[in-house]
């Protein structure tokens, strides 16, 4: 039978009917320890008490006004993302390419406003992921994206990320502003050095220049701190969010500075279903959680415990496991095996990881894990770390006979 679903995913013959906290279920009742977070997103887990609460609430009250009108839940929600972060303004979308985009516009109208609109590039890095737009995807660079789609956009000068001699050069007089992800993730959890981000402001206040982080991955606490580039002690002048502020609920929003946001105007940017009352009250009540004191602290104990096993077992695993990398409850294993094939192996164990670039695997688990939780999924990578090991040894015997 033909799917009526446009087939633009590869995906796996499984299908879960519900799901709690970091476990997902069959419909016959077999139980997946999840490690995926619906690719980042599910911060909280799954049915997580307090957001169920607070969609049920606002559902039985209103859905959608359109930003027509005010919304007092956006009014809050914006406030306690400045009160938490950098930022002065937040404009909420539905995701974050959306929030990409954005940010991307508000920095070529940042310098038309000020009387250089020659200054609409942008200086990306290799291996970048932004989002799946026409404009997104030129900002990442990467040919498997944009090939077929036509023209690339122009306005974006690819580097790679340990080029600094590069990036210097790249700056020129139409150059407008710095995007970087702090971790890329699906570009295979490579983490830019606290120094790298520190250097990318120096660069920015030097040449006039906006710096723009995406955090739609690393964000939300998901590195440990609320935003990753706090790790560096670094601030953007506009930042992209989205995947964890919803906790499944479709939710991004581009933060900035009053100065970088000046040129978006009323009538500049716009959106039919961003901020809207559900929306908002789902991104107040992950907030509720997240800022709680110790939550982070959580987050930070379980992913010490973590990486010091993952650290074991790429020692005990040499043939399958090559580096482990990240930060906090984003971490990436290094193969020297496809990843797609420590994906299944993973899955033969009931555990559920995610693919990313540079041939690693994502570890993403909801940033509510119990320690406990996290060694169950620790004992099951291993099961599919020694599984593969040995179809590598039976390999190499049967090769050499």
């Amino acid at each position: 039978m033909t799917s009526p679903l446009l087939p633009t995913f590869a995906r796996i013959d499984l299908q879960f009917e519900k799901g709690e906290g970091v476990w997902l279920c069959t419909r016959d009742g077999e139980r997946y320890l999840d490690f995926g977070s619906g690719i980042a997103v599910n911060a909280l887990g799954h049915a997580h008490p307090h957001l169920v609460a607070a969609l049920t609430a606002q559902a039985r009250k209103l859905w959608h006004t359109s930003n027509l009108f005010r919304i007092p839940e956006g009014e809050r929600l914006a406030q306690r993302l400045v009160d938490n972060s950098f930022a002065d303004q937040a404009f909420f979308v539905n995701s974050g390419a959306e929030a990409l985009e954005c940010a991307i516009k508000m920095a070529r109208k940042y310098h038309a406003v000020n009387g250089q609109p020659e200054r609409y590039r942008i200086i990306t890095f290799e291996g970048a992921f932004h989002g799946r737009t026409l404009a997104t995807i030129a900002a990442g660079g990467q040919a498997k994206y944009l090939e077929g789609f036509g023209p690339k956009v122009d306005g974006f000068d690819q580097v790679r990320l340990d080029d600094d001699a590069a990036l210097e050069a790249a700056i020129g007089p139409q150059t407008g502003a710095i995007l970087i992800e702090p971790i890329q993730g699906e570009g295979g959890v490579r983490v830019a050095p606290p120094a790298k981000l520190r250097r990318l402001r120096e660069l920015c206040d030097a040449h006039g220049l906006l710096l723009i982080f995406d955090e739609v991955q690393t964000g939300v606490g998901r590195t440990g701190r609320l935003f990753a580039h706090e790790w560096a002690g670094v601030t953007p002048d506009v930042m992209a969010v989205a995947k964890g502020l919803g906790g499944g609920f479709p939710l991004g929003a581009c933060l900035s500075t009053l100065e970088a946001g000046k040129g978006m105007t009323a009538g500049t940017h716009g959106t039919t279903f961003g901020g809207n009352p559900l929306a908002m009250a789902v991104g107040n009540a992950v907030l509720d959680v997240v800022l709680q004191p110790g939550f982070l602290d959580h987050v930070n104990q379980v992913s010490l415990l973590m990486r010091q096993r993952l650290a074991e077992l790429r020692d005990r695993y040499p043939h399958v496991i090559l580096e482990v990398r990240g930060e906090g409850l984003l971490l990436g294993l290094k193969l020297n095996v496809p990843n797609t094939q420590f994906s299944a192996a993973a899955l033969e164990q009931k555990l559920i990881v995610v693919g990313a670039g540079d041939n690693t695997v994502r570890l993403l688990p909801p940033l509510i894990i119990s320690e406990e939780e996290a060694l169950v999924g620790l004992s099951r990578l291993e099961a599919a770390a020694a599984a593969l090991q040995k179809e590598l040894r039976g390999a190499s015997a049967g090769a050499a006979s």
